[in-house]
């Protein structure tokens, strides 16, 4: 049976900003997303029979329909008949690294691995632009998370703009294990809130445009580590920070260790922090972890990736990569 083995990167954000609402009952949003080194690995196996199997060694994630890998397999089974007819099904196996219900898109990372994966497995054929469109039915992160590196955001967070590689950059992660923040309570409460700011329709097109000659934008092409960690922006902080403290303690006991930048990704949780080295990443860890003697608190130490998903072996261990520029 032919199988292929693929790490799936995490994403933090390092600008959010809620713009106005969709007619689809979204958010219009403007986003700078960046991928971290901190992945998962997904193992994907034809089987003989025409089912879909997912197995996760982590207690939280469901193996089934409520599970986003399946929803992909499950999508493509529906999209591509035949291939399912003459391959067969897939066992899916996640091997969790990512943080569950931790504002990382870990569960977007897995179903892009997936339809990453089964397009080889089945021999497809499917173009990125093809994935990401497919992604993009199973949620607002697929897209993004199929390529992965450094991009712009607009419209849910599907419509995606390459930028200029960050490499260099490392972070360090910290969520508390037992605390999750609902993304519907975010966007929602957001828009109870503060919808007054809103843009209006006839407006959204100029607000997306002035993004792409933003402030973070350019410093992101000049490179300027230090303009970029004062420019992190997340509008869902508004929100979160005043109903979890906790998250807010964490955010201020990063900013005092002496950090580039600090922020909530996406609708939290974690909280992440720019370090330019991994010795400095290291240092603040450790100052952290003194300030806040939690046993509920988790860290990790990354850096950010210029990759989505990647392929590490192929049946036989053969090497090879999805990088974020892929084509076909």
């Amino acid at each position: 049976m032919r199988s292929y083995s693929l790490l799936a990167s995490a994403k933090i954000n390092l600008y959010l900003e809620i713009i106005g609402d969709r007619p689809d009952g979204y958010h219009e949003l403007a986003m700078v997303l960046q991928s971290i080194d901190l992945a998962d690995r997904i193992d994907l196996r034809a089987i003989g029979t025409d089912t879909i199997r997912v197995r996760c060694d982590h207690p939280q994630v469901p193996p089934d329909k409520n599970n986003l890998a399946y929803r992909a397999a499950d999508l493509l089974a529906k999209q591509f008949p035949d291939a399912l007819a003459k391959y067969g099904g897939v066992e899916i196996v996640i091997h969790k690294h990512i943080p569950v219900a931790a504002g990382l898109a870990g569960g977007s990372a897995n179903a892009a691995a997936v339809l990453v994966g089964m397009d080889l497995l089945w021999q497809l054929g499917l173009t990125q632009s093809e994935l990401q469109e497919l992604g993009g039915t199973l949620g607002s992160d697929v897209p993004f998370c199929i390529t992965g590196g450094t991009a712009l955001a607009t419209g849910r967070g599907d419509k995606l703009s390459p930028l200029p590689d960050l490499g260099g950059f490392f972070v360090v992660l910290a969520k508390y294990r037992n605390l999750s923040i609902s993304t519907a309570w975010s966007y929602q409460t957001y828009r109870q809130q503060f919808s007054s700011s809103y843009c209006a329709a006839e407006d959204l097109d100029c607000r997306r445009e002035r993004l792409h000659s933003g402030p973070m934008v350019g410093a992101i092409a000049q490179k300027d580590r230090s303009k970029v960690g004062q420019l992190l922006h997340n509008d869902l902080e508004k929100v979160a920070l005043p109903v979890y403290p906790q998250v807010l303690q964490l955010r201020e006991a990063f900013e005092s260790a002496g950090v580039l930048g600090t922020m909530m990704s996406g609708s939290g949780p974690t909280v992440f922090a720019l370090a330019e080295s991994p010795e400095q990443a290291q240092q603040v860890l450790e100052r952290v972890k003194s300030a806040i003697a939690s046993p509920d608190l988790d860290f990790w130490v990354a850096k950010f990736s210029n990759t989505g998903i990647r392929i590490v072996s192929e049946g036989n261990d053969t090497k090879g990569a999805i990088e974020g520029d892929r084509r076909r």
